[in-house]
């Protein structure tokens, strides 16, 4: 470890960690949440981000290619900045090295992600790309509205409003949430100055591509059409966190870097509120959420793992061609037809050609625990009581893959009943059916999916307006 890790280490750790992390959900500024339709004033279009005539560049309209990652800003090293308390210099504002150590320590109270050798640098990673891109967007929040002379930056009220929502969601009054932060070493204004940045950026990308976002009813009907024809597939509801290798000194230091991420989210950090701040995908902004997808809309990697994913399961990372996915999969709703069922069992191991004394003797004894089970629950739990009885955990599938008595069981038994015994030519069992679900997809109304596309075109645009930002800026770090 360098000696300015191990300083700023030494910093992070000295801030008392909370055994529950307080999760505030305040989204990633670089992509942000959807801003409203109809609250933001009109803002005209700066020539850089026009075709001149007013009207939004046609590129703007257009997605970009699924490969394509937002441009990182060109960092320019330069020996000026060694000097202690500058972190970074962006168009001549300076981000000093107590900025970042506060951003590190919000970083760490949010998302639960605790400060190790390992986790250090992209703490400190993420902390000074947040740092920069707000710097970026607060020049030119200044920059429009003193040329279209119009208040364009939150105030206080609006900033003491965001506050008090992110207490309440988190069961907090805002003195508490200020307690809170006072007691791990935070400033509040750290979390304020983030905050009216992430209001105010709305505010500008709101006015100025509200009047140009169009969603046609041939948009919205094409969309239906294809959730339709979808609801013949398994879907499933994902969360997302992907580590852009490009960001982070390549595949190795990605790979890396998520499996960290992976340990953090098992010992309790809160997905949502990891991905906010970690991931580099454009669902960052809404924690990672990437609604209800097919494993034909995904790639292949991502459709294995989600195909042996259970809701509640967190994957490990999975290596793609530019980095690396952490899935979490929320839910799963299985295709019209279909019913699915997740079971476990007791069990008896027999031969097959075991003597009927064996195999009475077998199914009394099952006969004798069926009582005591009382669900998946503490079916592991009676196992363990009963020498020669086993446990297992058959896991999810269709009934219409299943065979014989268990087909038979999984068909005619409702959540959370249990199987009388049942002879095969491994042994006896008990069947215990833990979920079962049927292909009963609700598909969103038309105001849904217009709203959903609205929302993504218009953060396309607020995308690639900050990366042009991004793109001409002078950043210079240490």
């Amino acid at each position: 470890m360098s000696k300015r890790h191990a300083c700023l280490l030494a910093t992070v750790l000295a801030l008392p960690i909370l055994s529950a992390p307080v999760v505030y959900a305040q989204p990633r500024l670089a992509t942000p949440a959807t801003p409203s339709r109809v609250t933001a004033p009109k803002v005209d279009l700066p020539a850089s981000v026009t075709n001149g005539a007013g009207a939004p560049a046609p590129q703007a309209q257009t997605p970009p290619p699924a490969d394509a990652a937002p441009a990182a800003p060109q960092l320019i090293t330069s020996p000026n900045l060694m000097n202690e308390g500058v972190a970074a210099v962006v168009n001549d504002d300076i981000i000093s090295t107590y900025d970042l150590r506060q951003r590190m320590r919000l970083l760490v109270l949010t998302t639960g992600v605790q400060p190790t050798e390992q986790t250090l640098p992209q703490l400190e990673q993420e902390a000074l790309r947040s740092l920069i891109d707000e710097h970026i967007q607060m020049q030119e929040l200044k920059k429009v509205a003193k040329k279209q002379k119009m208040e364009l930056i939150a105030d206080d009220k609006e900033v003491d409003q965001e506050i008090g929502d992110m207490a309440k969601q988190n069961n907090l009054t805002a003195a508490q949430m200020r307690s809170s932060f006072a007691a791990s070493g935070i400033n509040i204004e750290t979390m304020r100055d983030q905050i009216r940045t992430q209001l105010s950026w709305q505010r500008l990308v709101s006015g100025m591509y509200n009047s140009y976002v169009r969603v046609g009813d041939d948009q919205v009907t094409n969309a239906l059409n294809r959730i339709n024809a979808q609801a013949s597939q398994t879907r499933y509801q994902v969360g997302e966190i992907f580590i852009d290798a490009s960001h982070v000194g390549g595949m190795q230091q990605a790979v890396a870097g998520a499996t960290q991420l992976v340990t953090q989210l098992q010992q309790g950090a809160p997905f949502a509120a990891v991905a906010r701040q970690f991931s580099s995908s454009s669902t960052a902004a809404n924690g990672g959420d990437t609604g209800w997808v097919t494993a034909a809309q995904v790639p292949p990697e991502l459709a294995k793992a989600l195909e042996t994913l259970r809701p509640g399961q967190l994957s490990m990372p999975i290596p793609v061609n530019d980095g690396v996915f952490i899935l979490y999969l929320r839910d799963k709703q299985v295709a019209s037809g279909q019913t699915m069922v997740s079971l476990k069992q007791l069990a008896i191991r027999l031969d097959k050609d075991a003597a009927p004394d064996q195999v009475s003797a077998a199914t009394a004894k099952l006969v004798a625990l069926k009582p005591q089970v009382t669900g998946c629950g503490n079916l592991e739990t009676v196992a363990a009581k009963a020498p020669g009885v086993i446990s297992a955990d058959l896991g999810e599938a269709d009934v219409n893959d299943l065979r014989g008595p268990f087909k038979d069981a999984a068909e005619k038994l409702k959540a959370g009943q249990i199987s009388d015994p049942i002879r095969t030519d491994l042994g006896v069992h008990l069947v215990a059916v833990c979920m079962k679900r049927s292909g009963d997809a609700k598909l969103p109304s038309r105001s849904e999916v217009s709203n959903r596309l609205y929302a993504e075109q218009l953060a396309v645009m607020s995308r690639r307006y900050l990366r042009d930002l991004r793109n001409s800026a002078t950043i210079e770090a240490r």
